[in-house]
């Protein structure tokens, strides 16, 4: 709305321009009422653009007093009215142009997020004539076509030093509601399994952040290093969900079992059947520009869990807690950068007679495996040059009657504290073809150590020797990051290591997804 039209303009007229006839002017015509002649395209077009130019310069001289008066939902056939306005709230509270294009860009991305539409269309419009300083948001959403998906793909996990064939099926918008259904199937080389179905909701009676709930059936092979296999059948429930934190339930029967009837005496002792009843809270905040390359910024992640939440004799009592902070300093040259990370984590049961009982196996804290330090954000897992589960308490496994035995055979047992320190200069390499592939190299150097603390253990250590026992690696190596995960080819060499530690000094190749 613009006023502010050249006088020049006025007085030099235009042949498009709207004329008046003399006879008009007087009175009727034809018995008609007194009426226009309706503008030329190329007078319409001028005037738009003069009014557009107009609004442009008040926007960026200052702020442009606008409401929103109505949002109209169209194409929407299957999705219901409130799933898609719920996404809309935030065009509620704007009072200007300029808000309201960002909340417009806003409401768009969080429907596509939704994964129900192929395509969505925000067009602002004037609002009623009687009023002024209102507009009118017009939604046009498709619909996807095809709301049956599927994948199947072949996958490494380093963490686990095994390779599993996955595959997935997912249905989309099923009752309307924006929920998606997905079923899944995983099989791994070394035996392990697992059979999952969930579904999510983004809005679920007026919840202000999505519901998921997940069936799942796992199975775990760990014979290799802890001698038993681990057998899950439970139901995963997430509660609250927002960018920064995170609420889940967990409910699971799980078997721990040794075919090879060779486990020590400690892993004996865990055998047999229990129950997982868990609450489990993430606050987590990610402020790196890259988590395959981070060059600045920083992250902290700090997970608390609690088990034991039913009466269940064989509910397993647990409180567990465990955190990550990052921080990564650009250096100005050669896009190098200096990133530095410290975890820990503890672990301790609770309830009579605590602090002379075990804490459960699958809870305690495991380092080592073929994973970058760099991309496990979340807590205490990975040391490079160690090999999975490959440093912590140990103890000798039974003694059997068998040639093929190993009689240097131990378990590793895991531990109720654990704490990694890591840094990593990353750099260009000066080769174009490198750099345009993203491909760097990086030195680093790492530090770690998982210690016991229950069974009244925690009186026999003391900072001093935890620090003493601290095992470390150091080397160098050349990244080759991707959208999908992050390959790393180092030279790693261990400063230090204990009797049992399975660590060596040579090339490792890895392969990390972000976390």
């Amino acid at each position: 709305n613009t006023d502010d039209i050249d006088e020049e303009e006025e007085e030099d007229g235009d042949e498009n321009d709207v004329e008046y006839d003399d006879e008009d002017a007087k009175g009727e015509v034809f018995g008609e009422p007194n009426r226009l002649k309706p503008q030329s395209r190329e007078a319409q077009f001028r005037s738009e653009k003069l009014k557009m130019d107009s609004l442009l310069q008040r926007m960026q001289s200052g702020p442009v007093s606008v409401r929103v008066h109505d949002v109209i939902i169209k194409g929407n056939t299957k999705t219901k009215d409130h799933v898609i306005e719920a996404e809309t709230e935030v065009l509620n509270n704007v009072g200007s142009m300029q808000e309201l294009l960002k909340a417009s860009q806003i409401v768009n991305l969080r429907l596509q997020a939704l994964e129900i539409f192929d395509s969505v269309k925000i067009t602002l419009d004037s609002g009623p004539p009687e009023l002024p300083g209102t507009a009118n948001v017009i939604i046009e959403v498709v619909e996807t076509a095809s709301p049956l998906s599927g994948q199947i793909g072949a996958y490494t996990k380093a963490e686990a030093r095994s390779s599993t064939v996955e595959g997935s099926l997912k249905y989309k918008n099923f009752f309307g509601y924006g929920d998606l259904w997905d079923g899944s199937l995983a099989y791994g080389y070394d035996h392990s399994a697992e059979l999952s179905a969930g579904v999510f909701l983004p809005r679920f009676k007026g919840l202000v952040t999505p519901v998921t709930a997940r069936a799942y059936l796992l199975s775990q092979d760990w014979l290799k290093f802890s001698s038993y296999k681990e057998r899950s059948m439970g139901l995963s429930l997430g509660l609250f969900s927002t960018p920064y934190h995170d609420l889940a339930y967990n409910l699971a029967w799980r078997t721990l079992t040794d075919p090879s009837q060779m486990s020590s005496r400690s892993i004996r002792r865990q055998l047999g059947h229990n129950l997982l009843s868990s609450l489990k809270y993430t606050f987590k905040f990610d402020r790196r520009n890259s988590t395959m390359r981070p060059t600045r910024g920083y992250a902290f992640v700090s997970t608390t869990q609690i088990g034991g939440l039913t009466p269940d004799s064989r509910s397993l009592r647990f409180l567990r807690q465990e955190f990550d902070l990052r921080y990564v300093v650009p250096l100005g040259f050669y896009h190098a950068a200096l990133n530095f990370g410290v975890s820990g984590g503890v672990v301790f049961p609770w309830g009579n007679g605590f602090s002379s009982r075990p804490s459960s196996l699958p809870e305690r804290f495991f380092l080592g495996g073929n994973i970058s330090p760099v991309c496990a954000l979340g807590g205490p897992t990975a040391l490079w040059g160690f090999k999975t589960r490959g440093l912590g308490p140990t103890e000798p496994k039974r003694q059997v009657n068998n040639e093929n035995a190993d009689p240097s055979g131990v378990d590793f047992l895991g531990g109720d504290l654990a704490v990694t320190a890591l840094a990593d200069l990353s750099f260009d390499l000066p080769f174009r073809w490198f750099r345009e592939k993203g491909i760097h190299a990086h030195v680093f150097a790492c530090a770690g150590n998982v210690a016991k603390l229950t069974e009244n253990e925690y009186r026999n250590i003391s900072v001093q020797k935890f620090v003493e026992s601290l095992r470390s690696s150091v080397g160098v190596g050349l990244v080759v990051p991707t959208s999908l995960f992050r390959m790393e080819l180092n030279y790693c060499y261990i400063l230090k290591k204990l009797d049992h530690d399975r660590a060596k000094t040579g090339v490792w190749l890895t392969f990390s997804a972000a976390s």
